[in-house]
C-alpha cells in the first residue's frame, strides 16, 4: 500500500496452515487514487521479508464501494467457513457500509482515514 492508498477497514481470521501451524489471513478494503477500492487477502503478511501487500494479495479492484464490500465479505465468509471445518471458531463481524463512509469523507478533506 503506497502513499496513494489508505487502508479503511481490516478482518483478521485465523485457520490451520498447511503444516498445521497457525495461520493469520488478513483481509481489508484500501481506497487508491482515483477512485478506485481494493480488496486484499493475506495469509501471514507479517512474517514476510517484505512488508505491504504484493499484488497478487488482491482480490477485487474497482469504483463501486458496495463490489468492494460484497468482495470483501465473500472473501471473509469463505475464509471463516474453512477455519470452522478446522475446528476454528470465530465470531468476525462482515465489513459494512458504515465503516467505510466515514473514512471515505476524510479521504475527501486530505485526512488520514485513521484520524
Amino acid at each position: 500500500m503506497g502513499s496513494d492508498s489508505a487502508r479503511f477497514a481490516e478482518r483478521v481470521v485465523h485457520a490451520v496452515g498447511e503444516d498445521g501451524t497457525r495461520d493469520e489471513i488478513v483481509i481489508w478494503i484500501e481506497r487508491r487514487a482515483g477512485a478506485i477500492w481494493a480488496v486484499g487477502r493475506a495469509i501471514n503478511p507479517r512474517n514476510r521479508s517484505v512488508p505491504g501487500p504484493k499484488a497478487d494479495d488482491f482480490v477485487f479492484e474497482g469504483y463501486e464501494m458496495g463490489d468492494a464490500l460484497d468482495a470483501a465479505n465473500n472473501a471473509l465468509s469463505d475464509d471463516l467457513e474453512v477455519s470452522a471445518g478446522e475446528g476454528i471458531n470465530e465470531n468476525v463481524d462482515l465489513f459494512a457500509d458504515e465503516e467505510l463512509l466515514k473514512p471515505l469523507e476524510r479521504w475527501f478533506f486530505g485526512h488520514s482515514p485513521s484520524g
